[in-house]
């Protein structure tokens, strides 16, 4: 097992302690830029992210585990320590009061703030976005960020109404995909439709009273280009005016009889049909890796 040479952190009192618990709050996580990232696979994929952009400083400042944990996730601690940063091992009861699950996994990071600021999503040309527009529930927006890091959207962008990009519940959804692809926060949704606009993006809001359906889209090979989704609110989805914004307003067709399709779930289906399409010959990307 990979050595933390540290004391054991027991006390509910330590400052690191009751720091660490106040990240649960939003307030206290923007004041302090710095939220929790739970579980092995969060863990692992902060301490591999490395470096924040044009900072020396690491995305994680520290790693908290139970000796369990850091046992059975010894590479990872390993891997931390090779990074050169603090690991503390803790009791089972200091990681049960600084996680926001209600059976942790053992082992926390406590990592700084890495959103992207949308001038650079820009700057990078992106071919593939997710826009969150009103988006309001944490593990829906994780679960959208995770679909677009899978689907290889080159950057997610969270409008100034959506949910805090680290609330617990959202960074959990994500399993990791947070530390993989540059997310930009709280940008107005006419700001980020007229920027991308600029760029070359094509911009589709996705929604189930569209009058054009995703089978259109694939059949006339308009997906092929750089495209940006809006995806809006779980429950009464784009306004009107976000819909007017947007070059087309597509619904995804419903063949059977359900009566609609969760936000990630039409997120998964859009984004993946952008992927095949832009990789396609006639695709805005030559090949899959030649992003």
């Amino acid at each position: 097992m990979a050595s933390t040479d540290t004391p054991l952190l027991s006390s509910l009192r330590s400052p690191r302690v009751i720091a660490a618990r106040k990240l649960a709050r939003r307030a206290s996580r923007g004041k302090e830029r710095r939220f929790l990232a739970e579980g092995p696979q969060a863990v692992r994929e902060a301490v591999a992210y490395g470096l924040l952009p044009g900072s020396g400083d690491h995305a994680v400042v520290e790693v908290y585990a139970t000796p369990e944990a850091a046992e059975r996730h010894a590479e990872i601690v390993q891997s931390a320590l090779n990074a050169g940063l603090p690991v503390l091992t803790a009791t089972d009861e200091v990681i049960a009061d600084i996680c926001d699950t209600v059976t942790p996994q053992g082992i926390v990071a406590l990592c700084r703030f890495l959103d992207t600021p949308f001038e650079e999503v820009l700057r990078r040309r992106p071919k593939l976005v997710a826009v969150l527009a009103n988006v309001r529930d944490p593990g829906n927006a994780g679960t959208v960020l995770r679909t677009a890091d899978a689907a290889g959207a080159d950057a997610v962008v969270l409008t100034d109404a959506s949910v805090d990009l680290y609330n617990p519940k959202a960074v959990r959804a994500s399993v990791g995909s947070l530390f993989h692809l540059p997310v930009a926060v709280g940008v107005p949704v006419e700001e980020v439709v007229a920027r991308l606009r600029e760029t070359g993006v094509r911009v589709l809001a996705a929604d189930g009273a569209g009058e054009r359906d995703l089978d259109q889209e694939l059949d006339e090979g308009t997906l092929g280009a750089p495209t940006a989704w809006i995806f809006g609110n779980e429950a009464w989805g784009l306004p009107e005016q976000t819909r007017a914004l947007a070059d087309e307003v597509v619904r995804v067709p419903i063949h059977g009889h359900a009566e609609s399709l969760n936000l990630a779930t039409a997120a998964a289906v859009c984004l993946y049909a952008s992927a095949r399409a832009q990789r396609s010959p006639a695709g805005c990307r030559e090949s899959a890796t030649g992003r």
